[in-house]
Parts: C-alpha cells; structure tokens; sequence
C-alpha cells in the first residue's frame, strides 16, 4: 500500500502546474491546495493505479481511503472516489462508515456530488435496508453534506425514484437557509421533471419552496 501511494505521489508532483493550480484554489474559495491537475490531465495519469489486476486487496481500502483523504491536495480526493468505484461488487455493510467519513472529511460540492451517485447510490442497491435508516440519521445530524447526499443519491433513477422518499427528504428539509441544500432540492426535482413533469409541478404547486429551489425544479419546464 505504500509504494502504491508514494507512486502516485510522484506522479502527481511531476506535473504540477502551479498556474493551473491557483485557478483551481480560487475556484473551490481557497479550501484546498491543488497539484494544478485538470481532469483529463489527472485521469490519464492515475488510469494505471485503477487497473484492476493492480488494484490494492478490498481489505486494504478503508486504510487507503484515510490517508489519501487526510491529504491537502484535492486531486487526491478526487482520485480516492475513482478508486473506491472500483470495489462496488464487493462493497460490505460496514462500508457506509467510510463514506460517512468520505462525506464530512474535507467537504465541497465537488466530492458530496459525485460520493452520492457514485458510491451512496450502489450502496444502497446493494444493502437496501440500510437506506431509510441512513437517510433518517442523515436528515437530522445538521451536516449539511449528509442532507444534501439524501437529496441526490437518487439522481438519473428516473422511473425507479423513490418519490415518496424523495418528498420526505425534501419536506425535512424546509426552513433551510442553506444554498447547497435548496439547490439541491431544486436539482433533484429538476432531474426527476425529466421523468415525470406532471408529478414536479403538482409537487411544487402544492409545496412552499424557497424561491432558489423552485425556480431550478421547474427550469426545464419553463
């Protein structure tokens, strides 16, 4: 596991631009450093650490999820959730505690986004009754990354979207001042308008939105 990530170290240090990076950091508000890595850029590099036959064993992932998400630079986090895609099939129960962890560590809408229809999502395929208990715990710990994973985890589920879990998550969450969080209503709504128009306009008929939340759930529409 060591070599496997000083190697990937020194893959990423050897093409730093520090121009790149700067931009990065400013877009992301100056939260986190950057190699100065865009993504094709990033995945052309890191495409051999993903083979399979080269993939570190599942019982090291836990261990190697940590340590890269405990680094400053964020294309490791954005590598992290590559890697972790690649163990889906073989996802245990006990893995939903690292991607809590993988949620609240080191957050922003780049890595929550892509955490929830990544990785929540197969999750919850695959241990269907550790959704609603997840979802419940979530809504009401005040992490506003763990709200906003229940609100898109469901994304491109089309007929399969669980609407009365989606009007769940969606009502607990009102009152909420929270920029991710009513534009993620608004997306998830938006996302699903694709699906079933009638349905989101009748919802957000029926419903007090705030007016960010509304306005994304019925662009499509307009």
């Amino acid at each position: 596991m060591n070599d496997f990530i000083s190697a990937l170290r020194h893959e990423f240090e050897i093409n730093t631009d520090a121009k790149i990076a700067s931009q990065q950091r400013a877009y992301l508000r100056d939260q986190f450093l950057f190699y100065g890595l865009k993504t094709p850029v990033r995945r052309a590099i890191q495409k051999p650490f993903l083979v399979k036959k080269f993939l570190p064993p599942k019982k090291d992932l836990e261990d190697l999820v940590r340590i890269l998400w405990n680094r400053p630079q964020r294309e490791y986090h954005y590598f992290t959730q590559e890697l972790v895609q690649k163990y889906t099939k073989q996802f245990e129960e006990k893995d939903i505690i690292l991607f809590e962890f993988m949620i609240t560590n080191n957050s922003w809408w780049d890595t929550v986004d892509m955490i929830s229809t990544k990785i929540i999502k197969p999750y919850f395929k695959k241990f269907p009754k550790e959704r609603d208990k997840c979802i419940e715990k979530w809504l009401f710990s005040d992490n506003i990354w763990l709200q906003r994973t229940c609100l898109l985890f469901q994304l491109l589920e089309k007929r399969k979207t669980d609407t009365r879990l989606l009007k769940h998550v969606i009502t607990s969450l009102f009152g909420s001042s929270e920029f991710f969080i009513n534009k993620a209503i608004g997306w998830a709504l938006r996302d699903y308008s694709k699906t079933n128009p009638e349905w989101v306009k009748d919802f957000v008929k029926k419903t007090d939105l705030q007016p960010l939340s509304e306005r994304e759930a019925l662009k499509l529409m307009k």
